[in-house]
């Protein structure tokens, strides 16, 4: 499968394809929806887009939910290295030194990062992320 740079308009729409191939459900007990507005993109503008789950169905596209849980909001690369390498330890630091800004439920969204994550479709992203 060919790779494209990533949130770009290529990559969501491959993307929208892996979720529906491996779902994009959070494990029982830690459903939670994030909106994520990513800035400084080589797109020209930002992306926005939402992930995770609700009421026991996984969401994940392009655009922002208005039943999100939590907004958070942080530059192209460090989403990048967030999101794509499902590098958590990047993603604190990233937090810890300003580059990741949160509205909403911050509780909710630790809880969720305990319960592990659906492997299969994270590592069917990275797979086709440049």
């Amino acid at each position: 499968m060919s790779k494209h740079p990533f949130l770009s308009d290529e990559w969501f729409a491959v993307v929208e394809k892996l979720v529906e191939e491996h779902g994009a459900d959070a494990p029982a007990g830690h459903a939670v929806l994030v909106n994520l507005v990513v800035t400084d993109t080589p797109f020209g503008d930002e992306r926005h887009m939402h992930m995770g789950a609700e009421e026991g169905k996984g969401h994940w596209g392009i655009g922002l939910k208005d039943s999100a849980d939590v907004t958070l909001t942080t530059d192209y690369a460090t989403a990048k290295d967030v999101f794509v390498s499902g590098n958590q330890q990047a993603g604190m630091q990233a937090f810890m030194a300003g580059k990741v800004k949160v509205q909403g439920d911050m509780t909710k969204l630790m809880m969720s990062q305990q319960g592990g994550g659906n492997q299969a479709l994270s590592e069917a992203i990275q797979g086709i992320t440049e």
